[in-house]
């Protein structure tokens, strides 16, 4: 619903992306009320413009969006991932991940703009969900009895619990003084999607380069034809040529690290680009806060699990937050806060450090480097238990999930 006047509510979220939103309507599912306040304006958040953007959502977070009510509107709007066939460069020998019979898809590719407009339109929609756009908080108060959060245009919000969901910069957590781990990578990500004359088949391919991973995630085709989304790893002092080439160059180098195997290829919207780097947060709670999303941790798109990680956040979270009140407790109590904070922290440590190892191991540059790395490829697929636990990883499927990843409410 709209904002309508009222200045109370169980839990303050700072920050309505797809993290924050989808967190408002985790807790709306389950009778919890909550406020958004995001700057961004509603037209922006509406905006159809296509900008290159596109998110790998995985199974397990696909089954928290259906158990909240989103299944419905997203359905067939994504395209699946039938499989993810990883490599070291175009050398022979590969790893290929797949689904056992009857597990579903590993995960499915949306546009962000289309998980933006979905999540936006349910919680204008929810009636415990109170948004407050083209907004910011110049005030925030956490103090044992609650929370106040005073608004640019004089509105005054009370709660229980505060949510920093801002994002990697969250001003949220650097006001409550939370240490971070932080590096740049010396990367840049070029983002783009392109028409291609081959099918993907549904594959999402990782190809291995020592500047850094050129992935091609499958997308739904349209009326060009076959399309997939291209995340395209170069050193950071080659970010502004690449984007600088012309469009025939530029599709040049791409079909030239692809082997040529989708074919023909042009581009199916405008190029982007963004700098790389890991952050992780000491902690992800305070006195009556909670971190989720990049606000906590923010990883290297090697292995697209980034928006997944904060999707487990929210699962965690909001189950935390809806047993705790089914027993009588405070949204903010310290103890429900240090549930989620034990529930998440070696999880999204040991998926951050992953993907940290993998960027740095095939970062190694030479051919003696690539054997070994092949080796192991080749070991991991003969190996099917350690393969299982790749999967699974995918899949967002490993160690203890919250019931919403597992599909059910709380």
């Amino acid at each position: 619903m709209a904002t309508n006047g009222e200045n109370h509510t169980d839990i303050i979220i700072l920050g309505g992306g797809l993290v924050g939103q989808t967190l408002a309507l985790a807790l709306d599912a389950h009778g919890l009320p909550s406020a958004v306040i995001d700057r961004m304006p509603t037209e922006a958040l509406l905006d159809s413009s296509y900008d290159g953007r596109v998110s790998a959502v995985a199974s397990a977070s696909w089954n928290m969006l259906e158990a909240i009510g989103l299944g419905a509107e997203l359905d067939g709007k994504g395209c699946a991932i039938g499989s993810i066939r990883a490599s070291d460069g175009l050398e022979p020998g590969r790893l290929d991940f797949e689904p056992g019979e009857g597990e579903g898809p590993l995960g499915i590719m949306f546009e962000n703009r289309l998980l933006r407009a979905t999540l936006f339109a349910a919680s204008q929609k929810a009636e415990l969900i109170a948004l407050h756009m083209a907004k910011s908080a110049t005030d925030v108060a956490r103090e044992p009895a609650g929370v106040t959060v005073t608004l640019d245009d004089g509105t005054i919000l009370r709660g229980s619990l505060l949510i920093g969901a801002e994002g990697r910069g969250s001003p949220t957590r650097e006001a409550a003084g939370i240490r971070i781990a932080r590096w740049r990578y010396k990367h840049h990500a070029i983002v783009a999607t392109i028409n291609h004359e081959k099918p993907h088949g549904a594959i999402a391919y990782e190809i291995f380069y020592p500047a850094g991973p050129f992935a091609l995630l499958p997308m739904l085709d349209d009326a060009n034809g076959h399309r997939s989304a291209l995340v395209w790893t170069v050193d950071e002092q080659d970010g502004p040529a690449m984007l600088g080439l012309s469009e025939r160059a530029f599709l040049a180098e791409a079909r030239k690290r692809m082997g040529g195997f989708l074919g023909d290829l042009a581009l199916a919207g405008p190029r982007g680009s963004y700098p790389l780097g890991f952050h992780h947060a000491a902690k992800i709670t305070g006195e009556r806060l909670a971190l989720v999303g990049d606000s906590a941790h923010g990883i290297h798109p090697i292995a697209g699990q980034g928006l997944n990680l904060g999707f487990r956040d929210v699962a965690a979270l909001a189950q935390v937050l809806v047993e705790g009140v089914r027993l009588g407790m405070d949204p903010g109590d310290a103890q429900l806060l240090k549930r989620y904070e034990t529930w998440r922290s070696l999880d999204t440590l040991m998926v951050a450090m992953a993907t940290d190892g993998l960027t740095r191991l095939f970062g190694i540059k030479g051919k003696t480097a690539s054997k070994i790395r092949r080796f192991g490829m080749t070991a991991v697929d003969r190996i099917p238990p350690l393969k299982r636990r790749f999967i699974d990883e995918a899949r967002g499927s490993s160690g203890k999930l919250p019931l919403l990843l597992q599909g059910m409410t709380v």
